[in-house]
Parts: C-alpha cells; structure tokens; sequence
C-alpha cells in the first residue's frame, strides 16, 4: 500500500504521530475477553483487527473539519484476558481503565465481547451513584445473574453493584432480540428505554444528545458502550447478535462523534465484534469508523474547551 506524505494514516496516528502541538490525549486499551459470550467466538481477535484496519482510514474528519493529529494517542497494548473468565478479568481491566483515565482525556477499550463494560465503569469511576451509562445495543444486557457473569449480563450486574437504573440509558433496542422478562426488568429498575423505531421516527442524533443532556444534569462522568451489533446484520456479519433493522453505520459514526463532544463522557468500549466471521472486513471497517469519529469528538470538545 503506498504512502502519501499528504496523506497520513489513522493508524500511525494511533502509532503516536501527532501535530507538534496537542490539545489532548486519547488513551486505548484492548480487553480481549470472550469466555463470557452467549454465543462462543473470537472476539479477542477484534482489538488486532481494528488496529490493523486503521491503515485503511486518514486521520481527517472532513465533514467536521478535524484533524486527530490534534490528539496525542496512547495505544497501551492488549490485557492478556483472552483465556481468563469474566469474573477473573474484572480487577486487572478496572485497575487499567482506571490508570488510564488518570491522565487521558478519553479511554477507549476495545473488546472482547459485552462483559468488558462493567469493569470499564468501574474503572471509570469510583461512585456508580455519580456515573452514567449510555449503551447503543440491540439488546438489553440484562440477563439473569445466577448462572455467572456473561456478555448477556453486563448491565444487570451493574445494578447489583450500585448502579442507579435511572443513571442508564439503553439506545437502539430491537424487537425479536429481547424478552418480555428483561424489558420488565428495565422498567422495574427506571432505565430510560429507546428502542430502534423510536430512533428512525424521531432522528439518532436526537436520542443520543437527549441522552447526554439528561444524564449530565446528574452525575459526573458518563460511560458509553458502543455493542456493535446495534447495526443492521447486512452492516455488521462478524457480531453474532445482530439483527436485520438495526442502524446504519452513519448513524453510529454520528453516535459516536456527539459522544466524543460531551465533555463528561470520558471512556467508550467498543465491542462484539468477530472477525473471524465478517465478510469483506465490512464490521471491522464500522468498529474502526466508530473510534475515529469518537476521536474526532474528543478533538472538537478541546478545541471549544
């Protein structure tokens, strides 16, 4: 592939090549856990995957007019969690996320499959009563808890932790993906609900920034959990749980650049994705859209800071 000094890649920016000078710093941490998934698969492969597909993407936004170069990036490499249970990973990725966010602006961390997000929040913060959660997912993640932590299960557990409901906003929910006992749950625990139909009458962007306005009146940092199987099965073959009517992946990049704008939300995960079972690399190339275009949030939020 050639290389065009006029032309800079994404991925040597993630490689640490930046402007002279910087407004900020945006760290990344792979979580390669898969022994939590419903449906067994390689999600651990996704973290490699992604960073290898960033060679394919520049480092400018054009359609807002940001350059990533701005960004200092800090890759901090890959866990070794591929082999460990969900209950054995939660204390070296919440002690990493938290180390990471200490001096990053934003932390991204790239699954692995569902279970890496509630060791993210933790890491996150240190009062679940003064954090937010926002999840793009076609389902609710709120399975039954007696069988042991899964990647179906990742928002129950955090309200079994201490995670107020009313601190949770759930985005992207699908029909023919969820039950009627979990959508009880979720109303029982005051979860704000917005469900896929919802988000085509009334416009992502709206949902999304809603989402961001509300919870930021009451906590102090937000969460976001970017399942990639909240796009449509055609835009996304490598995640097991995706369904035909999910959203598009304009939409997701757009998800993904209002987060970045809002300064309270300070780590994302991004996750499900098995690239083992994609087709044309086409959900690998969605899941590294959906970083950059986070980035690019981060960059705007700096820049007006």
């Amino acid at each position: 592939m050639m290389d065009d000094p006029n032309w800079p890649r994404a991925s040597d920016w993630l490689a640490g090549q930046t402007a002279p000078r910087t407004l900020g710093s945006l760290s990344l941490l792979g979580a390669p856990v898969r022994l939590g998934s419903i449906t067994p698969g390689r999600c651990d492969l996704a973290p490699a995957a992604v960073r290898a597909i960033l060679r394919r993407f520049s480092c400018y936004d054009l359609e807002h007019d940001v350059d990533l170069q701005l960004l200092a990036a800090h890759d901090l490499g890959d866990l070794d969690l591929a082999n460990a249970k969900l209950e054995d990973a939660f204390a070296p990725l919440r002690d990493a996320v938290r180390n990471a966010s200490q001096t990053a602006d934003a932390v991204v961390i790239l699954g692995g499959d569902n279970g890496v997000t509630r060791p993210g929040v933790h890491g996150l913060t240190n009062s679940l009563e003064r954090c937010g959660l926002i999840t793009l997912d076609a389902h609710f993640d709120l399975r039954d808890l007696s069988n042991g932590l899964s990647n179906g299960n990742p928002v129950r557990a955090l309200l079994a932790d201490g995670l107020p409901g009313t601190n949770i906003v759930q985005i992207g929910l699908q029909g023919f993906a969820n039950s009627q006992a979990y959508a009880q749950v979720a109303r029982d625990a005051g979860i704000s609900v917005v469900t896929r139909d919802y988000v085509k009458d009334k416009g992502l962007s709206s949902a999304v920034w809603g989402a961001l306005k509300r919870l930021s009146r009451q906590v102090e940092k937000i969460y976001v959990d970017f399942d990639i199987d909240v796009l449509d099965r055609a835009f996304a073959p490598a995640c097991p749980g995706a369904r035909p009517g999910g959203l598009t992946p304009w939409e997701l990049k757009r998800a993904a650049f209002l987060c970045g704008t809002h300064p309270k939300v300070r780590a994302i995960d991004l996750v499900e994705v098995d690239p083992t079972q994609d087709v044309a690399d086409v959900t690998v190339f969605a899941t590294g859209a959906c970083l950059l275009s986070f980035a690019a949030g981060v960059v705007k939020r700096l820049a007006i800071a």
